[in-house]
Formats: C-alpha cells, sequence, structure tokens
C-alpha cells in the first residue's frame, strides 16, 4: 500500500477566520518553488485541504451550470479563462470507438492564490499574498466514451513526478523541466502547465482544466445545503502535544450532515485520518455524497437554488479557454449527468514512499501504470460494462493506409529515445540499438535521435504529413508496432519512431497485455459513488 506516514506538526494559522480553521500556513522550504520540505517540519500543511473542496465543486457547476442561462451574459463575465495547455507535452486524443465516440477527459485543479483579500483572509499566510499559487489538489476526470460511467483519479500533492518545460502564458516567462512534486506544477506556468504534466505522466490527452480557490470554496459550502459524511469513532481534530494545529472538526460517530465551518474541517481533515491518501479518502466520500444530494433534491428545476450555486461558482472558476462560456460549462455538465452513481468510481494513485525523501511519494510502479493504461484503454474503473474492444479504437483507426509505402531503403526513419518513465530512468542507448536494428532490416536510412532521452508512457510511430502515412505504416508493421499506435503529427519532420517506457529491451514490439473492467490495483483505494456506507476510521490519537 503507498500510504505517507502518519503526520506531524500541522498548524492553524494568524489572521484565519474566526471559527473557521485557517488553511494558511508557513512558505514550505525547498522544491522548485522554494516551498517543498519535510513533513515535520510543515506547521501549515493543513490549509490546503480546502482544496479539495475546490475540485469538488468544479464537479458540481458541471452539473449544475444550466442556471447559466437564467442570466447568461452575466455569469459569463464572472468566468475567468486562460490556455490550455502551457507545456511540453505529445499526449494526442483517443482514436474514436467503433461507434465514432471519444472519451472527455478533465482536470480539476484547487488552488491556494491568496491574490484577493477575501482569499488572504480564508488562507492566511498574508506574506504568501501575491506569489504563485500550488495546486494542492489534483484530481483527473475520465468520462467514458459512451458516456455510461466516469472513472476519477486523484495524485497527493507531495507525489514527485517530472514536470515539463512550461511557458507561464500571463508573464511570459519559460520554466525549464524539473522533477519535484506535483503541486509545484501550478507555479511553474499556471494550469496548463499542470495538465502538461499530467499528459507526460498518464499519456491521456487531457481536454480541458478547471480550477478554483477558497473563496470560492466557502460559498458553494453555503450553497449546496448540506453533504452527510460519516465517521467510525468520536473524531476531534485538534492540537496534541508535539503536534500543533487541526482543522478543528469535532463529532461523534455515525452520519452527520456538515455544512458551512463544519464542512471545511471535514476537507481540511489531515490529523484524524492518518496520511495524504487517507485524507484522499475522506474527500472522495464528501464528494459522492454531495452528487447523490444533488441528484436526490430538486436542484436541476430549483430556479432559485441553481442560481446560487452558479453565482458562486462562476465567480471563483478559472477554467481553460475552449470552455469559458456558461453554454459550454452547460453542456459538459449534460454528459456528465447521464453517468448514474453507481458507475462513478474515485481512486488515488497508487504510491509508495520516495526513496529521495520518505516525505513525499512516487507512482507505485506496476500498479500506478495499470490505472493509467486503463484510462488510455477507456476501461471502466467499476468492472461493469466493458465488453472486449469497447475502449479501443475503431477499426478504420487501425485500417492500414491508402499511401503506398516507399521501397524500405528509401524511408528516413529518425528513432528517438522516450523510454524514462515516472518510476524508471532511460534506457541508455535504446534509440541507437533499434536504428540499427531498422537499417539490418533493410531501412537503410534509419538513424538514432542523439538528443536527451524523453518520457512517453508508449511506443508511437509518428509523420508530418499525408504522403508519409503509409511509410510509416511500413515502419511500425516490421517493428510488431500496432497499427493504431501510428499518428499524424506536426511535432515531426518525417517518419520518427518514439520509442516509450512500456519497451525497454529487444527489437520486436512487446505485446500489451490489455486490462479488464474493474481490473484496478487494491492500492487504488477505489470508492463507489452509490456506496454510502463507507465511514472514515478515525486515528487513535484523535478519538474522543
Amino acid at each position: 500500500m503507498g500510504q505517507s506516514s502518519r503526520v506531524h506538526g500541522e498548524g492553524t494559522e494568524p489572521g484565519a477566520v474566526p471559527g473557521v480553521p485557517g488553511p494558511g500556513g508557513p512558505s514550505e522550504p525547498g522544491g522548485a518553488d522554494g516551498r517543498e520540505g519535510q513533513e515535520g517540519r510543515r506547521p501549515g500543511r493543513g490549509r490546503r485541504t480546502l482544496r479539495w473542496s475546490a475540485t469538488t465543486l468544479s464537479v458540481l457547476i458541471l452539473g449544475t451550470a444550466g442556471a447559466g442561462y437564467l442570466y447568461y451574459e452575466h455569469l459569463n463575465g464572472n468566468i475567468h479563462k486562460g490556455a490550455r495547455s502551457s507545456g511540453d507535452s505529445k499526449a494526442r486524443k483517443a482514436a474514436p470507438n467503433a461507434a465514432g465516440q471519444t472519451p472527455l477527459n478533465i482536470l480539476l485543479i484547487g488552488s491556494d492564490s491568496r491574490n484577493s483579500d477575501e482569499n488572504v483572509e480564508l488562507g492566511g499566510a498574508r506574506k504568501d499574498r501575491g506569489t504563485p499559487p500550488r495546486g494542492d489538489v489534483q484530481m483527473l476526470i475520465h468520462l467514458a466514451a459512451d458516456r455510461k460511467s466516469a472513472s476519477v483519479v486523484s495524485i497527493p500533492r507531495d507525489t514527485r513526478v517530472d514536470i515539463p518545460r512550461c511557458t507561464d502564458p500571463e508573464t511570459g516567462r519559460t520554466y525549464p523541466p524539473v522533477n519535484t512534486i506535483i503541486n509545484a506544477s501550478l507555479a511553474r506556468g499556471g494550469a496548463g502547465c499542470t495538465l502538461a504534466t499530467w499528459q507526460n505522466l498518464t499519456g491521456v490527452y487531457i481536454d480541458h482544466w478547471m480550477t478554483i480557490d477558497f473563496a470560492g470554496v466557502v460559498k458553494m459550502a453555503d450553497a449546496i445545503g448540506g453533504v452527510e459524511v460519516c465517521v467510525e469513532q468520536n473524531v476531534w481534530d485538534r492540537p496534541l502535544p508535539g503536534v500543533p494545529g487541526g482543522s478543528g472538526l469535532k463529532m461523534r460517530a455515525g452520519h452527520h450532515k456538515v455544512q458551512g465551518v463544519q464542512a471545511l474541517q471535514w476537507l481540511r481533515t489531515r490529523h484524524a485520518w492518518g496520511s495524504d491518501p487517507l485524507r484522499a479518502r475522506a474527500q472522495h466520500m464528501y464528494m459522492n455524497s454531495m452528487i447523490r444530494t444533488l441528484k436526490a433534491q430538486n436542484v436541476f428545476t430549483d430556479t432559485g437554488r441553481l442560481t446560487d450555486l452558479a453565482e458562486a461558482a462562476t465567480r471563483s472558476l478559472h477554467v481553460s479557454e475552449e470552455i469559458g462560456t456558461v453554454k459550454k460549462l452547460y453542456d459538459l455538465g449534460t454528459q456528465l449527468k447521464t453517468v448514474p452513481t453507481d458507475r462513478i468510481t474515485m481512486t488515488t494513485l497508487p504510491t509508495v514512499a520516495d526513496p529521495e525523501d520518505p516525505n513525499h511519494l512516487i507512482a507505485a510502479g506496476a500498479d500506478a501504470d495499470r490505472v493509467w493504461d486503463m484510462l488510455r484503454d477507456d476501461v471502466p474503473f467499476d468492472g461493469k460494462g466493458g465488453k472486449p474492444g469497447a475502449g479501443k479504437p475503431s477499426e478504420a483507426a487501425g485500417k492500414a493506409s491508402g499511401d503506398p509505402a516507399a521501397a524500405d531503403g528509401a524511408i528516413g526513419v529518425l528513432v528517438r529515445n522516450a523510454t524514462r518513465s515516472s518510476t524508471l530512468g532511460p534506457v541508455g542507448g535504446r534509440a541507437a540499438a533499434l536504428a540499427r536494428h531498422l537499417v539490418d532490416e533493410g531501412f537503410t536510412k534509419a538513424a538514432a535521435d542523439t538528443s536527451p532521452a524523453t518520457s512517453e508512457e508508449r511506443t508511437v510511430v509518428r509523420y508530418p504529413s499525408a504522403e508519409l502515412a503509409g511509410d510509416a505504416q511500413r515502419v511500425a508493421k516490421s517493428l510488431g508496432i500496432p497499427a493504431g499506435s501510428v499518428k499524424r503529427s506536426a511535432d515531426v519532420s518525417g517518419v520518427t519512431v518514439v520509442v516509450g517506457a512500456d519497451w525497454r529491451t529487444g527489437t520486436a514490439y512487446p505485446k500489451q497485455p490489455s486490462p479488464k473492467a474493474g481490473d484496478l490495483p487494491g492500492d487504488a483505494d477505489a470508492l463507489n459513488g452509490s456506496d454510502a456506507g463507507k465511514c472514515m476510521d478515525v486515528y487513535a490519537p484523535y478519538r474522543w
């Protein structure tokens, strides 16, 4: 199981709203932006759980943004927009299935921005005002191509990953690639950099991002009108000797409806659950309960409720520019509303302790890869549906091109090493070895790209224009690479074999096992959206 150790040192910020445990805290030393630090030295770490509600609220607005039609232009004016991607990423949209459908992927980000009086008051840490925000809650919602299921993956904020080269679209500043914890990505080029980071990590093309801040969290917590949560034992998340801080959450064992301050306390609680992955579980419970609550109520026909929710959300919502109107958000919502709660599966990326820093995490090898494989192949997390081939590209996507291939010896081929993964370093000499193999096979113009190794989860063959499609497919066939992995791309100038992390040895592309519906690793901590019987276990020191 990939969980971090029991937590210590979470504190309450000066300047917090009375009665609301301040989610702020001292800046964290180290890391890309100077705010990464050891767990035992993080007295303000608990403040950032608040961003979880940003994630839930983003989902909420997707389901209820029809209220925007009541005063369309007003709400449109509330919405802030930004570039979809601001980082180096080569992920491509999935090919349509046999019915011509494609999945929809939305990245939800909770920001700890303190760039307004309201957010400073809620988040404390006045000294952080004006500093780039961090993305401490990050979650990918994958809506299946057939729109019958939704799979959700959270990544703990202290998971170390490769963040690509990013350029901030507002300042024009360019940040070099770095290997550090994922929450730093938001400060290195905005949400578009976080999106590019996720695409490189997962190999999944992400259609949109959405972020929300403290102020929106507070407004929406009240607008929802209460969400039911449950604890196994009496809980009191309070300061203890040697462990300052805590959210202040105090309730007796059993089911309770929380809203306002108490909802924020639930979402911020970390000490009483024991770790970041366990806090993610509590957040998933809250999110599923909220979705069930909204479906059970008359929200979608209650004009007053819809207006309140839409007003609160759009005032703090920041979205990628291609969905920057209420109409487009509403269209997304209509797709998400079709998924029944029992086909929604919340998970957390399997992780293990980072060998470079025990207070951080890294993706858990094969278990993490299986989660990403299921997303890339559009395989349901819940074990329902998932007919053979349902998540695979249509036959048309894998058919040979009508463009005839040139003679093998006349085809120029560049081989690029992209074998580095989120957990393994690159395989040295990989491009050269496969280029030599191609030459031996008659592709005498094959050559290795001598640039530094990059990272792609899956091997692909790319070509720049239609007249090279046949050549690319001929090269792929000679190496055993599936036709569905041959992609047209403006990022290459000729036929290019990009050797991914899935092909680290040998000269014949290994046959890839197809994941099955519901085949999640046990440490993904899956939670079904219809399961109302789950309760959080309280870490013993915080029971009363």
